[in-house]
């Protein structure tokens, strides 16, 4: 069969994530057959560059030899088994190997086998510790303004977009909203770098409010991804730690999407210099290639948990894919090579290079609001009106007439309303940084000129 007849039996019964169906009527899904770096290619052989790391996941490129090999070697031994009252020699050793790069005093695993699994998990752990050590008026949640952590009930409670929450907001719960830090469109008059994170009076409000009802505080440290990669300064997260601190209440560091070197830190909380109570992971945590997710929680959490059974103090939460042999596999494949290879000190080299590279084809264009980076992912928001920032119309769907002129020339972009951004796997190289950044450029010029 042809890539046509492929889309065609692909319609017969799937229905996508994250997609009006309607509009697969003028873009068919493309059907990938291999995947091989940063390259895709469908059933026809046409190849798309993977800027996006096929949402934000695909760390070291796709079909790397070292990952697939150790899962090959896994399969031959030991597939999956239940993780309650048992254990297996990977889960251990990537808990060994995690504990290396750890922020400090983070040291209990709890697995899932997805993102939103960890955020869930997080906010149960968060509230039964609350709940156990003597403070049960602690039942809500706080979270910024335009946050995303997530699909499941519990984790869009706590997200903050309303094209993902606003249908739902009658079964979702009552959350502590923050105004989340917006350097592009600072309120203040203030410019990034050049600040000092003034906007925290915001969170301080919140808290000195609501601090005493509140479990947690979860966050997205420094990168709100989904809503438009939005960037706030490290100095900002700090004081939401100190906040934290003052009032009891968690801090709970989505990671899902900035950890495993994506923010040009192994861990974004690094750049703050802090360390939150509990560390979601997901994503990167395997490359991309197999669903597992770890809450990561200190001692004094886990500690509030221990005692004999007839006290009812355990944490019932379980996922049935918790701790698979394979993901574990997958993990820490993916740690020997961020280490063998030095990919993260490689990958903060080639930032500048990507920034200028992006600054160069698209610094001046009218239409381009602000170039703004963090390790590797680089956004692009484009705007109507330069001067005064103001958006297109949504209902022009700007980001999605480019996205679609992108896939004709082999580049896959995922654009966030009209923001267009570039988060490739680590390995990407100089020239395919360069092509990518020529094709997205030509792009934006085709379309608005």
């Amino acid at each position: 069969m042809n890539h046509s007849d492929w889309s065609k039996k692909d319609l017969e019964y799937i229905w996508h994530p994250c997609s009006q169906m309607k509009d697969y009527e003028t873009l068919p899904p493309i059907v990938i057959e291999r995947g091989q770096g940063i390259n895709l290619y469908d059933v026809d052989g046409k190849r798309y560059l993977d800027v996006v790391s096929s949402w934000w996941c695909n760390l070291l490129g796709h079909s790397h030899p070292k990952i697939n090999q150790a899962i090959k070697n896994q399969l031959d031994s030991l597939e999956h088994v239940i993780f309650a009252n048992f254990s297996h020699k990977p889960a251990i050793t990537l808990c060994e190997e995690l504990m290396k790069k750890m922020p400090q005093g983070l040291c209990k695993f709890n697995f899932s086998d997805n993102g939103s699994g960890a955020i869930e998990s997080s906010m149960k752990m968060s509230f039964q510790y609350h709940y156990q050590t003597g403070n049960r008026q602690k039942v809500r949640f706080m979270s910024l303004s335009d946050g995303y952590h997530g699909e499941t009930l519990g984790a869009l409670s706590v997200g903050g977009l309303d094209l993902y929450s606003e249908l739902y907001k009658p079964l979702l719960l009552d959350i502590v909203r923050i105004p989340a830090p917006d350097c592009y469109r600072c309120p203040r008059g203030k410019k990034r770098g050049c600040c000092q994170a003034e906007c925290i009076d915001a969170a301080q409000e919140a808290f000195a409010r609501h601090g005493d009802e509140c479990a947690a505080l979860l966050v997205e440290p420094l990168l709100q991804g989904s809503a438009g990669m939005r960037m706030y300064p490290p100095a900002y997260l700090a004081k939401l730690r100190s906040l934290c601190d003052a009032y009891n209440v968690h801090l709970i560091a989505d990671e899902i999407a900035t950890g495993f070197g994506r923010t040009g830190s192994m861990f974004a909380c690094d750049q703050a210099g802090i360390s939150p109570d509990i560390m979601c992971l997901s994503k990167g945590l395997t490359g991309g290639y197999m669903p597992m997710s770890i809450a990561v929680t200190t001692q004094k959490i886990y500690d509030a948990f221990y005692a004999d059974y007839r006290e009812g103090k355990a944490f019932m939460h379980s996922h049935t894919y918790s701790g698979n042999p394979l993901g574990c596999s997958a993990a820490l494949a993916v740690l020997k090579v961020l280490d063998e290879e030095q990919i993260i000190p490689r990958a903060q080299e080639k930032a500048p290079v990507f920034r200028r590279m992006i600054a160069d084809a698209l610094g001046d264009h009218p239409h381009v609001g602000e170039i703004r980076s963090l390790g590797l992912v680089n956004a692009i928001e484009l705007v109507e009106d330069r001067e005064t920032k103001k958006s297109f119309p949504s209902e022009r769907r700007l980001g999605y007439q480019i996205y679609k002129e992108a896939l004709k020339q082999g580049l896959l972009l995922r654009p966030l309303g009209d923001v267009l951004y570039f988060n490739p796997p680590l390995v990407i190289s100089p020239e395919e940084m360069q092509e990518a950044v020529n094709i997205c450029a030509a792009c934006i010029r085709k379309v608005l000129g």
